[in-house]
């Protein structure tokens, strides 16, 4: 047996035992909160995961989320059978490279940001499906929409409901150890999610507004005890595999 095919079978083991371990906090948590596990997806965030790494992981894994839009770009054009999506920051000259490999882009954090995806999408005759970056405990090193901007320009946002579908929203907890902090901040995009839905007024019929995307491998449990759809995992899922700067 070669080296490489040993380590891609060191590598598969370690992401699977991983992926099963993280499936089962998933599990876990869910019935800590009444809910099913099929509510909640995975998205393995492979940022800084090494190439070999991912390939590995493609083949018992089909959600993943990418940074950095170039790499999203390249990477989904190597493993097509995985489900992409845009985690990271996205510039406004990147939108139209981006917009056709991804199956969700979490991080509109701007208007001025919508309305390019907007244009662009018109433009390529598509419907992106994308989430609002909301910066629920207004850090400043964060970015994204704050509540009340969320609230005030909720009635803009719905005119371009024919070009672009929001499937809900999406923010980060503090870097802190308190999970109370972080259980404090996924309760305030859920309850922002459900007060927009409950004024059927302001939602279109194409917008759901299903997904919350909340939890990273530090704080996971937390968001889906507090309603997350979304979790986005990299550091837990690739623990065991020796670092390799990319």
């Amino acid at each position: 047996m070669s080296n490489n095919v040993q380590s891609a079978e060191v590598i598969l083991q370690t992401v699977h035992s991983n992926l099963n371990s993280i499936h089962e906090r998933i599990q876990a948590a869910c019935e800590r909160s009444n809910r099913s596990s099929s509510d909640v997806h995975l998205v393995a965030v492979t940022k800084y995961a090494d190439w070999a790494w991912v390939q590995q992981l493609a083949k018992v894994h089909s959600e993943f989320g990418e940074n950095r839009p170039q790499q999203l770009v390249e990477r989904q054009q190597q493993l097509t059978q995985i489900q992409w999506h845009l985690i990271g920051q996205l510039q406004r000259n990147k939108v139209k490279s981006v917009l056709p490999h991804c199956q969700l882009i979490h991080s509109i954090d701007s208007l001025r940001l919508f309305r390019k995806v907007c244009d662009v999408a018109q433009g390529l005759n598509i419907q992106p499906n994308i989430l609002l970056q909301v910066n629920v405990s207004e850090e400043e090193s964060k970015s994204g929409f704050t509540v009340p901007e969320v609230r005030s320009l909720w009635n803009d946002l719905a005119k371009e409901h024919s070009k672009v579908n929001v499937r809900g929203l999406m923010t980060m907890a503090p870097a802190s150890q308190d999970m109370q902090q972080a259980r404090t901040t996924f309760q305030g995009l859920r309850q922002l999610r459900d007060s927009i839905v409950n004024d059927t007024d302001q939602v279109p019929s194409t917008w759901n507004l299903d997904q919350l995307s909340m939890g990273m491998s530090g704080d996971f449990e937390v968001a889906i005890e507090e309603g997350a759809t979304v979790v986005r995992i990299g550091s837990a899922l690739f623990r065991g595999l020796e670092s390799t700067a990319r």
